[in-house]
């Protein structure tokens, strides 16, 4: 089922620059659909430019676009199910080149092969690559460091509210112009709320949902 919902999104998906992260079905009903935006625009020399995280209006349409294709066709069953899209979480683990270059610029942690672990802000990803801004601390000042992709075991992005002053030397072209947190920290790890939205333009996320023949 799952192989055949993908097949079904990756159009409707496509046409709003987005592309299907992570798809979910349960037992239950519950259908956890995660999208992102579509990197396939970003020149492929292009290792260092932020990438803009989605807003609740993007994960808004992609919702109305995923509903609409689940409804006409016949790909639930004749079973209610409950349907939730949203972005990925700032909590989520890294995993492959496309997800780490979409946090370029974000404050992240790895746990690395040899054992030890890493604080560093994303400077840029590269193919088999990434370079870290290493800030300054009482033994050392700060610095860049590359390392490999099969070098990290694990890897996740760390909620930042402000940036601390002595990042700048380490990274400053990924300097925060404002103090404020980006906009995927504050709602978007959570599915889309339709009150987020005025009344014309509200999404149902979480009621059950049944096909058109009405079963």
């Amino acid at each position: 089922m799952t192989d055949t919902i993908r097949t079904a999104l990756d159009e409707p998906l496509a046409d709003l620059s987005l592309v299907l992260d992570e798809l979910t079905v349960t037992p239950a009903g519950r259908r956890r659909i995660v999208v992102d935006r579509d990197l396939s625009g970003v020149d492929g020399g292009d290792t260092t430019s932020r990438v803009a995280p989605l807003t609740l209006d993007e994960v808004a349409e992609a919702t109305r676009a995923v509903s609409d294709v689940l409804d006409v066709g016949d790909l639930m069953g004749a079973q209610p199910y409950t349907l939730e899209v949203s972005s990925p979480g700032v909590d989520r683990i890294l995993r492959g080149h496309r997800a780490f270059r979409r946090n370029v610029g974000r404050l992240v942690a790895l746990v690395l092969e040899s054992g030890g672990t890493l604080t560093a802000r994303l400077v840029s990803v590269s193919g088999d690559r990434v370079e870290l801004a290493v800030p300054a601390d009482r033994k050392a000042p700060a610095t860049r460091r590359e390392v490999a992709f099969d070098d990290i075991t694990s890897a996740k992005v760390q909620v930042e509210f402000t940036r601390p002053a002595q990042e700048e030397s380490a990274g400053d072209e990924f300097q925060d112009e404002s103090a404020e947190p980006d906009s995927d920290e504050l709602d978007l790890d959570d599915a889309f709320d339709p009150e987020d939205v005025g009344d014309d333009e509200a999404t149902s996320l979480t009621d059950d949902q049944e096909n058109p023949d009405g079963h």
